[in-house]
């Protein structure tokens, strides 16, 4: 039956990549649990001998004059009477065959290791995660509930659900969808009290999906030619990206937009039509905010030197400056950083 066990778990890890020694304080575990039930004893050891594939439980008991604690302690005549060499003080053990256990000591030791199992899955599943944490990632949806339209895809790594409030607002995802998600956390908890909560946080509305996106897709920030300096983004609705080239002779707008259109077409596409301006970084306030503002014609940007700018527009310029519910200028301040204050110029 050692034997057997040892093979098991060897198993379990080539298989799953559990490691036996986890599973041995498992196993471990498990024996002393199913001692203490069958026995009704507080003391009890487990020896694992790895190279041997053994394991002994042995009762522990310590020679008394008086017992007080039968689950723990053996009168002096009766440790006499096993043997004349123990004395008072004497830690006796006797080896207690697990194919003695009952029933009920069984399959409390077996939940023990199925539990042990589950949490060493739920662990290694978490460091995939881990690694792909802050990342887009493509996946599939395996399942949708068409009561609250959250639905499961599949990552590669496990099943995880996508909340209707983490997809884009407007969109219907279906089985059969491949699509991409950004992962926001990765749960840690392995306990049993956890089992209900998600391997990890998928997110498709989440800013960062969209600096993620452009890492991925356009060549230049992938080289680090051209870097992603901010984002802000009203998911669904429309984003603001600005970026900066290191090198004078690339186009850090046009690379993100590519000929045609075609290399921001894609993103788009895969954000449901989402709009998404892409501005040019300056580290001079006044012309990026003026860029922000896109597609409104700035004329000019009075910068406090800290953080607010009053900006001024022609008055035909102004509803375009300021956008439908004031999205336009609300993004533009999140992009830059900036209190915007947006003034309308009458012409001369």
């Amino acid at each position: 039956m050692n034997a057997e066990l040892f093979e098991a778990l060897e198993l379990l890890e080539k298989t799953k990549g559990i490691p036996v020694d986890y599973m041995l304080e498992k196993v471990e575990a498990a024996l002393v649990s199913a001692f203490k039930k069958e026995y009704n004893s507080a003391s009890v050891r487990v020896e694992i001998n790895k190279d041997k594939k053994d394991v002994k439980v042995y009762r522990r008991r310590t020679v008394v004059e008086t017992v007080t604690d039968p689950k723990a302690e053996i009168s002096y005549e009766d440790a006499q009477a096993i043997s004349r060499r123990y004395e008072l003080g004497t830690v006796i053990e006797d080896e207690i065959k697990t194919k003695n256990f009952g029933r009920i000591s069984a399959s409390a030791a077996k939940n023990v290791i199925k539990q042990g199992i589950r949490e060493a899955e739920k662990s290694n599943i978490a460091k995939e995660y881990d690694k792909k944490r802050e990342e887009v990632i493509t996946a599939l949806v395996v399942k949708r509930d068409e009561i609250t339209g959250d639905v499961d895809v599949d990552t590669g790594t496990s099943i995880v659900a996508l909340l209707k409030n983490e997809q884009i607002p407007g969109e219907d995802l279906y089985v059969g969808d491949r699509i991409r998600v950004f992962i926001t956390e990765v749960n840690h908890d392995h306990s049993m009290e956890a089992d209900s909560k998600p391997a990890a946080t998928l997110s498709r509305v989440h800013p960062m999906m969209i600096k993620r996106m452009f890492e991925v897709d356009i060549p230049e920030i992938t080289t680090g030619t051209v870097l992603v300096k901010s984002v802000a983004r009203e998911a669904g609705s429309r984003t603001k990206i600005a970026v900066f080239s290191r090198d004078p002779e690339v186009d850090a707008v046009g690379a993100c937009i590519g000929n045609r259109g075609m290399r921001i077409g894609t993103i788009v596409e895969e954000l449901r039509g989402e709009k998404i301006d892409v501005i040019q970084y300056s580290e001079k306030p006044e012309e990026f905010i003026a860029a922000a503002l896109s597609p409104a014609e700035v004329l000019d940007v009075e910068f406090d030197g800290e953080r607010s700018a009053t900006v001024h527009v022609s008055g035909d310029q102004l509803s375009l400056a300021i956008g439908k519910e004031g999205q336009n200028v609300r993004l533009a301040a999140k992009l830059t950083g900036c209190k915007i204050d947006i003034k309308g110029v009458k012409p001369n």
